[in-house]
């Protein structure tokens, strides 16, 4: 669907003012409205078309962790919408000496439109929304990576033309990627297979909470140890870094835990012969995926980290715009 009317973008607004914290906060018809509306700004941006709907708008970017991707694509996002974006660190506001979230969130509520936070813990995401007066998105959390889920669902639906009974397996840690690709593909229909070791399976109720989901749309949840088995018929392969930000003091352990986890050119024949391999990156080559998988034909690691940029530019154009 290509949306072609910019009135019914801005005024059509069942979103605004409203906070993305997880995906399960968002029906399916509401992400794929949201996809929808990632695909036109980005036929948009292609175009050259100058399109501004949060022209004198204003972001605030609050970063407790480093970032590439998130950083650049909100930055980038917020201004090519017409808005402004202000980046915010945690060693330069009150947040990181002290001072309450509660009273943070009520503070940059007067002075800003819309806030984005990559942050440690969920319960701090949840607190800034909770006090906000404004949107509140979550850019990363330890249990979360909503925004890049959203690209990456993107990504597939270009790719493999629909989302409904596309067979994702992810090859990994079972961290805050798994939990938001396992219930967006839930959401959306998809069949969903994590292959992890025993030890670092997602979330038990993360995982009950995907699998009520996939039972009402029609979607496959499961989890398993055995990686040849998850990948076939796969039509999409995804995997993540072993060691995520935080854990390096794990990176030895972690290597033996996931050894037989790499995604490389055997695992990849044993999939669908149209396999994508998706990684949200960074990624480290020759651990959780070899140079041959992540730079070969298959890979569209690229278009999935430039769409960061559309689909968060869709979130934003949802969320602030009026």
């Amino acid at each position: 669907m290509v949306i072609a009317d910019k009135e019914f973008i801005i005024n059509n607004q069942p979103f605004h003012g409203r906070d993305m914290l997880t995906l399960v906060d968002y029906t399916k018809d509401e992400i794929t409205y949201l996809l929808d509306l990632a695909d036109y700004l980005k036929d948009q941006k292609k175009q050259g078309i100058v399109f501004e709907p949060l022209k004198g708008k204003t972001l605030g970017m609050i970063f407790e962790k480093s970032s590439t991707r998130t950083r650049v694509s909100f930055e980038a996002g917020i201004y090519q919408l017409g808005g402004t974006g202000i980046f915010l660190s945690s060693k330069d506001i009150q947040i990181g000496r002290g001072e309450t979230v509660a009273d943070t969130a009520q503070v940059l509520s007067g002075y800003l439109d819309g806030i984005m936070i990559r942050t440690f813990s969920q319960e701090t995401v949840k607190e800034l929304a909770k006090h906000a007066s404004i949107p509140v998105i979550n850019g990363l959390t330890d249990t979360y990576h909503p925004c890049q889920v959203l690209a990456d669902l993107q990504t597939v639906r270009e790719i493999k033309g629909s989302l409904s009974g596309v067979k994702m397996a992810y090859i990994g840690d079972g961290n805050n990627m798994v939990h938001s690709l396992m219930l967006g593909a839930a959401l959306m229909g998809m069949e969903f297979v994590v292959a992890a070791p025993k030890g670092y399976h997602p979330d038990v109720e993360i995982t009950y909470k995907a699998k009520q989901l996939a039972e009402e749309h029609g979607a496959k949840i499961s989890v398993t140890e055995d990686p040849q088995e998850a990948v076939k018929g796969a039509n999409v392969i995804y995997t993540d870094v072993w060691a995520s930000m935080g854990q390096e003091d794990e990176q030895e352990k972690r290597e033996i835990a996931f050894e037989g986890y790499q995604v490389n050119e055997e695992l990849l024949s044993l999939a669908s012969s149209d396999v994508i391999f998706m990684h949200c990156l960074p990624a480290h080559r020759g651990e959780e995926v070899t140079a041959n998988v992540i730079d070969g034909t298959h890979s569209v690691v690229f278009q999935q980290a430039e769409n960061r940029l559309h689909a968060q530019k869709a979130l934003m154009t949802a969320l602030m715009g009026k």
